[in-house]
């Protein structure tokens, strides 16, 4: 089942590791405007056991967390 939000931008992050993936997440979320909501793609394992988390000790809300088999797909909305 997936997310029924549309994101207001994607962000394909498969293949990036750690710590890489986790700062151009928060260097796009930065550039994006207050309550906008992030569509990032990760791989399993580390980024995605580490991502999410790393981003809510930053302030940002993540929403929903989808596994998608291949990958999973972090919603991540921006502080109002």
């Amino acid at each position: 089942m997936s997310y029924s939000t549309a994101a207001d931008e994607r962000l394909d992050l498969r293949g990036t590791p750690c710590p890489i993936n986790f700062v151009r997440t928060k260097l796009r979320l930065e550039k994006m405007a207050s309550g906008a909501l992030l569509e990032v793609w990760l791989d399993a394992g580390e980024p995605v056991e580490q991502v999410p988390d790393s981003l809510t000790m930053e302030g940002y809300k993540v929403e929903h967390l989808e596994d998608c088999a291949d990958y999973f797909v972090v919603y991540v909305r921006c502080p109002s």
